[in-house]
């Protein structure tokens, strides 16, 4: 066993391309201390070998396997580690190491199909992560944050479409619906779920059905005026998206949305002015960054009218 624990040393060693004097500088020994573990002539204490290990990117177990001899490149070993610990900080000294390979040339066909599956099993992490946390904010109280509150509902939204979960996602908010048919903001998540499912029939329907029960919910007419739109309904939608704005909307955003439905219409010159009308307000409102993207959609709308 010895044997095994001194070989691997000396190979995850040179795998990180450390002489013997590095590794003792980082540990705090001298060179003649490593030299003795790697001729197994003596052994780190349990204090030293997760300091190896750290250093070398390894679990403690990896120095006793014998099947470390086949892995072909440090990072085909660091996947193996990330397959044991699941651990995204492994993920990333794996995915770190494969890069390395990839502005060398060196990939070979297992080393491709390691570097996706390592990328596949922390997708996985990260969309379970994302869902276990849209959940916990969509359960606080909309009332302490309702702007924030309905961001994360959108969100929400769009995992479940990212995750291929429509149907399921429609049917849930049809149901909050039902149990809450008074909450303009279970209207507003079906709405928001119709349109990216492009089911703009049903989703026009409903938007007639609700602004008379929430005339003046501004996020209602903007929906309103997206089915509209969709469904070329050109002046319908421009009245929607007016009357959001006398409502009152949170962020320019029914001059956003007039911008987008003056290009589709051709009108390039009203889009251009509306463009430049959202600059001033960010630029007032201390948005400079908002303000430049706003002038420069101008700008490309402008040489459309030149065209």
């Amino acid at each position: 066993m010895n044997n095994i624990f001194s070989d691997n040393l000396k190979k995850f060693r040179l795998a990180k391309g450390l002489t013997q004097e590095q590794v003792a500088e980082k540990l705090n020994v001298n060179s003649q201390t490593v030299s003795r573990w790697e001729c197994g002539t003596t052994l780190p204490d349990v204090l030293t070998l997760p300091e190896l290990a750290r250093l070398y990117e390894v679990t403690v177990d990896d120095f006793y396997k014998k099947s470390t001899v086949a892995y072909d490149n440090y990072a085909q070993r660091l996947a193996s580690v990330y397959e044991k610990s699941r651990d995204p900080e492994d993920f990333m000294r794996c995915r770190i190491e494969y890069e390395k390979l990839i502005k060398k040339g060196e990939m070979s066909t297992e080393d491709k199909w390691l570097y996706g599956w390592i990328h596949m099993y922390m997708m996985n992490y990260c969309r379970d992560i994302a869902v276990e946390w849209y959940d916990k904010a969509v359960s606080d109280d909309p009332n302490d944050d309702p702007e924030n509150y309905q961001l994360a509902c959108m969100q929400r939204i769009w995992m479940f479409f990212l995750l291929k979960k429509e149907d399921e996602i429609i049917s849930e908010l049809e149901g909050k619906i039902k149990a809450d048919p008074d909450n303009p903001r279970e209207t507003d998540n079906l709405l928001i779920a119709l349109i990216w499912a492009e089911k703009f029939d049903e989703a026009y329907d409903l938007f007639k059905e609700s602004i008379k029960r929430f005339s003046d919910d501004w996020r209602i007419y903007i929906h309103g005026g997206d089915i509209a739109k969709e469904l070329k309904k050109y002046g319908e939608a421009l009245e929607y998206y007016n009357r959001a704005g006398e409502i009152g909307t949170y962020f320019c955003d029914e001059m956003d949305c007039k911008v987008g439905l003056y290009e589709e219409m051709g009108e390039y010159e009203k889009a251009y002015n509306e463009c430049m009308k959202m600059a001033d307000i960010y630029r007032s409102r201390g948005y400079d960054v908002e303000a430049d993207m706003a002038e420069k959609r101008a700008k490309e709308i402008k040489n459309k009218i030149k065209e």
